[in-house]
């Protein structure tokens, strides 16, 4: 309720005005000498600012919205940042497409580009049948094509 609100307003306002004067959190009987009320009201206006609102509760003149529309959720990411991952995955994808079968493969095991941990020069070796110095070759390689391919340039325009 808004009266409860412009209430509560004033029980913190009184109440810093006290800590300055005080030095001191000021007691409940404190603040309400100084607003002229009794000291269950203040108990009572304190008790309500810390009782919890459920994030469901209706809101509006209409009640069309809730709490928790309002509420922003720090963990999710933001539909801007989502959809830029997106092309640049989708970037990725097309740059990578325009390799040879065995180059691509090799980013994409280096890199963890498939879904899966990124793999060490050895693993990818193992996979390949060849030696880790040969994949760091064919990495190297792939990646100075990488540089040089039209399909890479909406990644450099991504950097």
């Amino acid at each position: 309720p808004v009266h409860m609100v412009e209430k509560l307003n004033k029980v913190v306002h009184i109440e810093r005005q006290l800590v300055q004067r005080l030095g001191r959190e000021p007691r409940p009987d404190e603040i309400a000498e100084e607003l002229e009320i009794t000291t269950d009201e203040v108990r009572d206006i304190l008790r309500m600012a810390q009782m919890p609102v459920s994030l469901e509760k209706p809101i509006g003149e209409e009640e069309d919205s809730s709490l928790g529309d309002f509420v922003p959720d720090d963990a999710a990411e933001s539909p801007f940042d989502t959809a830029s991952l997106s092309l640049r995955r989708e970037d990725v994808e097309m740059a990578l497409s325009a390799l040879p079968e065995r180059e691509r493969k090799v980013i994409e095991l280096r890199f963890g580009l498939s879904g899966t941990p990124p793999c060490t020069l050895e693993e990818v070796g193992r996979t390949f049948g060849v030696t880790r110095e040969r994949i760091r070759q064919i990495e190297n390689n792939t990646l100075k094509k990488l540089e040089g391919l039209p399909e890479a340039q909406a990644l450099r325009n991504c950097m």
